[in-house]
């Protein structure tokens, strides 16, 4: 992988210095590459691992570090597709972006963002449903649903403010969560060493399973606490030099997510058996707590707080940011395109879309949101990856990052290898989002009709 130049014309079509005019007026370039990796890593970060260490014990027992790293793997494939593509055409919307020049077709592109948009959206309500379970109740004994409610409201307001006090804010709370993550694996460590836990377990998987497909099932889940990467595709248009940027930070958060992910699944399953995992809201919580090593149960759970707050900021943003891509693009109604004069955020989409979670925390349960997300990102990677291909012949008059060819092909592969392996239950869940987005999409197009006739 790495840079290649695509030359076309000298000049600037009109179309180019409008969309460049465009993005100067619109939005605010408050991102450095800093400040990318560290927005990427704290999405992914916060996006899983302190909420479903326990469901995925479930699929593989102790071996909690195997379909971790199946699923970074499986992961790098398709954030090569975006290294290239956002490189390539760095305008907000993602893959909706990249679908409509790739196929051409409004509802193929609007299938694509939507499925995107319902993902962020779905997974904001797991976290804010992982934020109101048992590391919440640490300090307050509250039902979870409203709770929920009230920690999305919380979000959208910080979202609403900008997007330089929402990365800086993520900053200090990427800090924190990878300090409680870090916390976990010394303090099971420290257990080790005073002869107690059982290292045995990172090797054992549940009676009856064979290893392999206990490994590609805990990839499924394993998979959401790798989705985020793609969320920083839908705020390029607010990064600095994203063309140099992008793959490095890209990249970067990934491999050391992937890293960390292994370090405490080792420590969780050294630390308590997967049975006792399972059954607890905030398994990480469980660990330290096991370990004996006197962290105050208060503390942790603190830091785990953060961390999951710190996955529904980001995701928000995304969500957000793509309902306004969307809507400059026509494939969703206008008001949606609107901007604070001063804070020159996406009033309207931060508001939409906080409604939409909410509403969800009222439906779902965290592990059918978890797995209604990959679902739907997993028809969006392969819509991304194939775009890839199909705009090859697109030349482009800058340098951009470009991937290896088969690198696409197998994150078709591997995209379709999971689809195989979802319930029934969940398809039905992302079937029911889906038709809603189809009749989203006929009113979006009944009204743009209207206003031109």
């Amino acid at each position: 992988m790495g840079y290649v130049a695509e030359r076309q014309e000298a000049f600037m079509t009109s179309e180019t210095i409008t969309d460049a005019r465009d993005a100067e007026d619109r939005l605010k370039r408050g991102i450095t590459g800093p400040l990318l990796f560290l927005f990427i890593l704290g999405d992914v970060l916060g996006a899983g691992v302190y909420a479903l260490m326990g469901v995925l014990s479930n699929d593989v027992g102790g071996a909690l570090w195997a379909p971790m790293l199946v699923a970074l793997l499986l992961a790098l494939l398709t954030a090569g597709s975006y290294a290239e593509l956002v490189t390539k055409y760095p305008k907000a919307g993602g893959a909706a972006v990249f679908a409509d020049r790739a196929f051409k077709r409004p509802l193929v592109s609007f299938l694509v963002g939507f499925c995107m948009l319902a993902a962020g959206v779905t997974s904001a309500a797991g976290l804010a449903l992982a934020f109101a379970g048992d590391y919440l109740a640490t300090f307050i004994d509250v039902p979870a649903v409203p709770a929920a409610v009230v920690f999305l409201a919380l979000v959208a307001a910080l979202n609403a403010r900008g997007i330089s006090e929402s990365v800086k804010s993520n900053v200090v709370m990427t800090v924190i969560e990878l300090s409680g993550l870090l916390i976990v694996v010394v303090v099971v460590s420290m257990m080790v060493g005073g002869g107690r836990g059982d290292v045995g377990r990172i090797g054992e998987f549940p009676d009856g399973t064979t290893p392999a497909l206990a490994i590609l099932s805990g990839a499924i889940v394993a998979y959401y606490s790798f989705v985020g990467f793609e969320t920083s595709a839908n705020v390029v248009e607010e990064i600095r030099n994203p063309r140099k940027v992008y793959p490095r930070a890209l990249f970067g958060a990934l491999i050391t997510a992937g890293v960390v992910y292994a370090l405490v699944g080792i420590a969780s399953a050294t630390a308590l058996s997967p049975d006792e995992l399972s059954e607890s809201s905030g398994p990480l919580l469980a660990v330290v707590a096991a370990s004996g090593v006197g962290v105050p149960a208060w503390v942790f759970s603190a830091i785990a707080l953060v961390a999951v707050a710190n996955g529904a900021l980001l995701t928000m943003i995304m969500a957000s940011r793509l309902s306004y891509g969307m809507a400059e693009q026509g494939l969703l109604p206008a008001a949606l395109g609107r901007v604070l004069p001063q804070r020159r955020t996406p009033w309207v989409a931060i508001v939409a879309t906080t409604l939409a979670a909410m509403l969800l925390t009222l439906v779902g349960d965290l592990s059918t949101l978890a797995e209604t997300v990959v679902l739907l990102l997993l028809f969006v990677f392969i819509s991304t990856n194939v775009a890839v291909l199909v705009l090859r012949r697109d030349t482009v008059s800058h340098d951009h990052f470009r991937v290896w060819t088969v690198v696409p092909v197998l994150g078709v592969a591997s995209c379709v290898l999971l689809l195989t392996q979802q319930s029934a239950k969940v398809w039905l869940f992302a079937a029911i989002l889906v038709a809603v987005g189809a009749v989203l999409y006929l009113v979006s197009r009944v009204a743009t009709r209207r206003t031109a006739s």
